[in-house]
Formats: C-alpha cells, sequence, structure tokens
C-alpha cells in the first residue's frame, strides 16, 4: 500500500463497538490508544476485529478531541 499522506500510524484493533451508522474502533499503537470512527459498512469490508493488524492514516483537518463525561 503506497499513499501520500504522511501520519500513517501502525496500530493493533483492540476492540470494536458497532452503532447503527458508526463503528468505534479501539486501536493500540506501540502503548499509545486511539479510537476511529467509521461506518459499519467500512469496518465490515475490512473484516475488523481484535488482534487484527491495521495502518491508520491520520488526516490533520479531521482530528477530533473528545473529553470523557
Amino acid at each position: 500500500m503506497r499513499l501520500s499522506a504522511r501520519n500513517q500510524v501502525r496500530a493493533r484493533v483492540v476492540g470494536v463497538t458497532e452503532g447503527e451508522a458508526t463503528a468505534n474502533v479501539e486501536l493500540d499503537a506501540s502503548g499509545v490508544r486511539m479510537v476511529a470512527s467509521i461506518t459499519v459498512e467500512a469496518a465490515r469490508e475490512l473484516k475488523l476485529s481484535e488482534g487484527r493488524e491495521v495502518v491508520a492514516v491520520i488526516k490533520a483537518s479531521d482530528v477530533m478531541l473528545a473529553i470523557p463525561d
């Protein structure tokens, strides 16, 4: 896979939580936890499940932050 995006992080899926339209994919990148929100359809097409190796491609204009309740 070759991409022009420079913000690429290798990670392992540690959990997938599906909602009605969006799946939250929990990732571990060398001890750093991240969550990617993608469509349920995309999560299923990529066959994402715990333990799967992925590359997170981060587009700086699309990074969102949240704080716990």
